[in-house]
């Protein structure tokens, strides 16, 4: 199965802007046009205003005003058969710029993104389980840095901070074996306010899982996938669920939550609940069955989890992920007719291939009969789609028409 990511502009887009040539909408307006080049690259100002159903005037006066605003850029002209050149209109990279944290269990992202959603600068650190203090103090250092690389004629184009980060990340204390004062630090802070204490820059939050679904919905294979689970396999496992090509959170932030769905039916008088997906399907699972073999940990993020002594169990590992997967992929399929189940994570992308062709094969023990089988497909973005669906979280904010693409969730969670 290939792991080529997805065409930037592929036929079939479903989110297609539309804008207003009536008065009193610029703002809007200049947002749709500006969506518009993002998803389709750089455009002539006569298929701006076919795309956007603006009129070519009114195309004419906001993109002027975007170029003098340092928004967009004019690219070469090409000329065509007859009539004069045309002169095509693209994002300006430098025109804005957002930064994205992922606080995870074990490791702390941090991401510059440019105007056209590019990671320009990257810093990471690893710890055993993060305390609050040390993760602060993490993102104020690495925060200030960024401003020092963009000087102050680029921080006056920095849109703000996007934080994607687990909803409890007090959470599970047996199983990732954390003192419970720890776990309570985590309770009682405001993740989001804090960062904004100690940066004094504009936060936007949102679970990492989640976050790591928009910059799929935004940037991978959400621009030709209307309806889709979303999976990402890290430390543990989770998802995200797009429904019409909007980010759906829930009443509590937990939608697409599927590391907590159980694995099988909880039988009356039986000493526990069956065991949730994340005991199975989670790097911590593939990292205790190496442990208990005597081999390095740590190959479960790299490409010895598929060379020997380590390949016999991460090919177990794989059946059991595999059938938890596919039956949590089932179960939503059947209440949610999805289009797609798309998964990624932070291993390589060939136990990514692997992973899929696994699910695929469990696929086939189940019956479809009376809804669709959707597609398995391998996530287009990778370990860094966290903290790029955090960074896009400001700049939605800001210069995106469809602010209920998944703003609201953000909100939700």
């Amino acid at each position: 199965m290939s792991l080529d990511a997805p065409s930037p502009h592929p036929e079939g887009l479903r989110l297609r802007p539309r804008g207003s040539s009536q008065g009193g909408l610029r703002q809007y307006n200049e947002r749709v046009v500006l969506q518009a080049i993002r998803l389709h690259g750089a455009l002539p100002g006569a298929e701006l205003a076919r795309l956007t159903h603006l009129t070519a005037q009114t195309v004419s006066m906001i993109t002027k005003r975007l170029i003098d605003e340092g928004l967009l850029v004019k690219g070469a002209p090409q000329r065509g058969k007859v009539g004069q050149p045309s002169v095509p209109l693209g994002l300006n990279p430098d025109g804005a710029w957002s930064i994205g944290v992922k606080v995870g269990r074990r490791s702390l992202d941090v991401l510059l993104i440019d105007f056209e959603g590019r990671v320009r600068e990257r810093s990471s650190c690893d710890y055993a389980f993060p305390e609050p203090a040390q993760v602060l103090q993490e993102i104020a250092d690495r925060v200030q840095a960024l401003r020092a690389h963009l000087g102050a004629a680029g921080c006056e184009r920095l849109q703000g901070i996007g934080i994607a980060a687990p909803l409890s990340l007090g959470g599970w204390q047996d199983l990732l074996n954390i003192p419970k004062a720890l776990a309570e630090a985590w309770e009682r802070i405001d993740l989001g306010a804090e960062v904004e204490r100690v940066t004094g820059l504009p936060v936007e939050s949102l679970k990492d899982t989640a976050a790591a679904c928009v910059a799929e919905l935004v940037a991978g294979r959400g621009r030709s996938v209307k309806s889709f689970l979303y999976v990402f396999v890290d430390t543990f496992v989770g998802g995200g669920l797009v429904i019409d090509s909007h980010l759906r959170a829930g009443l509590h932030g937990n939608a697409g939550a599927i590391g907590s769905m159980p694995l099988g039916l909880a039988q009356a008088g039986a000493s526990g609940a069956p065991p949730q997906l994340l005991s199975v399907a989670s790097l911590l699972a593939l990292e205790t069955r190496f442990q208990a073999a005597g081999l390095e940990a740590s190959a479960a993020s790299d490409a010895r989890a598929l060379q020997a002594p380590w390949l016999p169990i991460t090919q177990a590992w794989l059946e059991q992920a595999a059938a938890g997967i596919a039956l949590a992929a089932n179960s939503a399929t059947c209440l949610l007719d999805l289009e797609g189940v798309i998964v990624d994570g932070s291993i390589s992308r060939e136990l990514l291939a692997e992973l899929l062709r696994s699910v695929n094969a469990a696929f086939e023990r189940y019956s479809w009969e009376g809804v669709v089988r959707p597609s398995v497909l391998p996530g287009a973005i990778g370990s860094d789609a966290r903290a790029i669906g955090g960074a896009l979280l400001p700049l939605y904010a800001n210069f995106a028409p469809d602010r209920d693409l998944f703003l609201k969730a953000a909100q939700a969670s």
